[in-house]
């Protein structure tokens, strides 16, 4: 599975009516508030013949086919179609750096809008992990879309002050609400595992939005399927079928990878073991080691010199 979703395969009801209990918290907000997501408008109107769009780190892409027909093409190897074929307004999300080439008409094109994205921590972002390298779902398949994108085009299709700023907050708002989407559908863009599946369940979602919230409490497994509403043996079998790892590892993971972004935005080493959960200094840069093949201060100097 690609990310691909076939408009042929749709369920109406599915669509429009998650479950009441997934509804009643908030599964994403946590997340991006650790990890931030921003837009930038970089093209809007009419492409015609071939555009390939390189692939550059940490670089996402968000592409909204407007009118018009599209063919895709990608290098050979990875994990995406060689080929896809959009015959109907679409979503396009590149959640990571892949090149990837639109062939269209030579003459009238297609419409697009077009943005880069920057996920905070790249390739590590939770969210951008947890996606695959191709996502497409039609425009008509997100309920509530329609006036975000009524919006975003008003603004891109006639320059007034201050279009720019807020044609990139809109393309904001539409990719939350992709995700939004993402989240209550994992399985329509071929999701099989992962914090996707994980948030898609509403009572393992309740545990693992607890632990994005505060990663420095002590999650005991008997804490957590208390917060799940679950017994403990069916929290952790659950757990590990939807997300592919156990709890414990899960948190020790998701510690890290907020550690990660702290240390690099200047944090000390000492308060980020501290806001983590960590007993000590040491006993971060132990389990950093063990992740990451380095020790923080090893890892940030590599980092540094890019």
């Amino acid at each position: 599975m690609m990310g691909v979703m076939k408009s042929t395969k749709l369920n109406p009801s599915s669509i429009s009516s998650p479950t009441d209990s997934a509804k009643t918290f908030d599964r994403l907000s946590t997340l991006l508030d650790r990890f931030h997501l921003s837009a930038s408008l970089f093209h809007t109107g009419p492409l015609c013949g071939r555009t390939t769009f390189e692939a550059q780190a940490d670089r996402a892409f968000l592409h909204v086919l407007r009118r018009g027909q599209l063919q895709i093409e990608h290098p050979r190897g990875g994990a995406r179609p060689k080929r896809v074929v959009l015959n109907e307004p679409t979503l396009v999300l590149y959640p990571r750096a892949v090149e990837h080439t639109f062939i269209n008409p030579p003459r009238e094109g297609s419409d697009f809008t077009c943005a880069t994205l920057d996920f905070a921590g790249g390739d590590r972002n939770p969210i951008v992990a947890a996606l695959p390298p191709l996502v497409l779902v039609p425009l008509h398949a997100v309920q509530g879309l329609g006036p975000a994108l009524d919006l975003l085009f008003a603004e891109t299709d006639r320059m007034r002050c201050g279009s720019r700023l807020l044609a990139d907050r809109l393309l904001e708002v539409v990719l939350i609400q992709l995700l939004r989407w993402i989240i209550d559908h994992p399985q329509d863009i071929g999701v099989s595992s992962g914090l996707v599946m994980g948030l898609s369940d509403p009572r393992l979602a309740r545990a693992l939005v607890a632990m994005h919230a505060a990663p420095q409490d002590d999650w005991t497994l008997a804490r957590m399927a208390v917060v799940a509403g679950m017994s403990r043996s069916a929290f952790a079998e659950s757990f590990k079928t939807a997300t592919g790892t156990t709890p414990s590892a899960y948190l020790t993971n998701w510690r890290l990878t907020v550690a990660s972004t702290l240390l690099r935005a200047g944090q000390a080493q000492k308060l980020v073991a501290a806001e983590l959960g960590f007993s000590t200094s040491s006993s971060l840069s132990r389990a950093f080691k063990q992740r990451y093949g380095e020790s923080p201060r090893e890892w940030l100097a590599d980092r540094q010199g890019l």
